[in-house]
């Protein structure tokens, strides 16, 4: 393990301000109980005893909003990355527990007095996920991920967090893509071919050209819904295919040591995923009604973008589609999670969010297993920003509910 002070490039978050003057930054490498390497940075201040850890399974949260708001309330910060962080091509959700479990046993080597997880976004699936597995017997952790390759979570020492907050979290990477995915596409091999009486942007069964919201009935609704897993499972299908052949090879070139039979093993085989910025709530407002602003987390216009590079999933190994994309098959889904959560929780909505939906978090609320259950909502976009010109921003909304309720439950140094 090594560390050093760094000022790191910006990820996928700006800060929101300076840091206190007295605040310390160390970089610290970390090898997984599996042997992976993951980086993280610790930022303290004079007297924290509390710290507060950020992740997400795919992205860099080392600059997010909240960590000088944080910083600034009296406790330390630890952001990190997991092993597919920035490029999810490979990203195994069991795997990215390990990485999570290298984190809180680096902090609880440092002795703080509490550890507090904030998953905003995809962290907070990540952050359920681990919290349900850590509380388990090593014996009773799940042994194999949804491609059949064994986790290793029953060797990993996997420390409790404290107390953890969610910050506008969606249902799960696999139940947010099952949501937003084009069922209408004719061919997985042709990124234009439509059905038409699935197509969601067609006027016909109730798009209307933006910006005016779209208006679509309920018997088209269902169809679609039933549409959208019916084409995750073809999907799934493939990428079961794929993991035998390769399964088969393995076991040939174990028994035989032909070099033909170790290739076919090896040779990647990468799902492509046309079309998955397709959720009719993003564009018919009337469904599921909140301050939500027309279009998705990538655009207004997804009826463009869905067409594009930009989406979820779109490129993926048949191991990190099951794990990871398959709203059918991955294990991490918080609702599924949410019983398994018991350490106090702190669970954030925001009013304008285009990946967690009203409904979504009530579901997810309902699931969870906390005793001391506290809850907010905020005005504020999916990443933290502000509704309206001139308001302040939801990470900004969201920090005073975190630090209120961090300070009633937990030590923060004196200010």
């Amino acid at each position: 393990m090594t560390e050093s002070a760094s000022r790191l490039g910006a990820g996928r978050y700006l800060a929101a301000g300076e840091r206190p003057a007295s605040a310390v930054t160390t970089v610290h490498e970390l090898t997984t109980s599996d042997g992976a390497s993951v980086r993280g940075v610790l930022t303290t201040v004079p007297g924290a005893r509390t710290v507060v850890c950020l992740m997400h399974p795919r992205q860099d949260v080392t600059h997010h909003p909240l960590v000088p708001l944080l910083l600034g309330a009296g406790a330390a910060v630890w952001t990190q990355h997991t092993r597919s962080v920035n490029n999810d091509l490979t990203l195994v959700h069991e795997q990215a527990l390990l990485d999570v479990a290298a984190g809180l046993v680096f902090l609880r080597e440092r002795e703080f007095d509490s550890i507090v997880l904030l998953g905003h976004s995809g962290g907070g699936t990540l952050y359920a996920f681990y919290l349900e597995q850590a509380a388990l017997a090593p014996g009773a952790r799940i042994a194999t991920t949804p491609g059949g390759r064994p986790t290793r979570l029953a060797d990993a020492t996997m420390p409790l967090a404290d107390g953890v907050v969610f910050l506008a979290p969606h249902p799960g990477q696999g139940q947010l893509l099952l949501a937003c995915i084009d069922p209408s596409v004719a061919d997985e091999s042709a990124p234009l071919s439509v059905v038409p009486e699935l197509d969601p942007f067609d006027p016909d069964n109730g798009f209307a050209e933006p910006p005016a919201s779209s208006a679509y009935k309920e018997e088209f609704l269902q169809r679609y819904r039933a549409a959208q897993r019916d084409r995750v499972a073809r999907i799934d299908a493939v990428a079961r295919h794929h993991l035998a052949r390769a399964a088969e090879a393995r076991a040939a070139f174990k028994a035989g040591g032909r070099a033909a039979d170790r290739r076919r093993s090896l040779a990647p085989r990468i799902i492509t995923v046309f079309r998955t910025d397709a959720d009719p709530r993003t564009v018919d407002l009337s469904l599921d009604p909140s301050e939500r602003p027309y279009g998705s987390l990538f655009g207004k216009r997804p009826d463009l973008i869905n067409y594009g590079q930009a989406g979820f999933g779109r490129l993926t190994t048949p191991e990190a589609w099951l794990s990871t994309w398959s709203g059918i098959s991955s294990n991490a889904d918080f609702v599924r999670c949410a019983p398994g959560v018991t350490v106090p929780t702190l669970f954030i909505e925001l009013t304008g969010d285009q990946a967690a939906f009203p409904a979504d978090s009530r579901r997810m609320i309902a699931a969870l297993g906390a005793a001391d259950l506290s809850t907010a909502v905020v005005r504020g976009l999916h990443f933290g920003g502000p509704i309206a010109e001139g308001e302040p921003t939801g990470n900004e909304l969201a920090a005073a509910e975190i630090t209120n309720w961090l300070g009633e439950r937990f030590e923060l140094a004196r200010r």
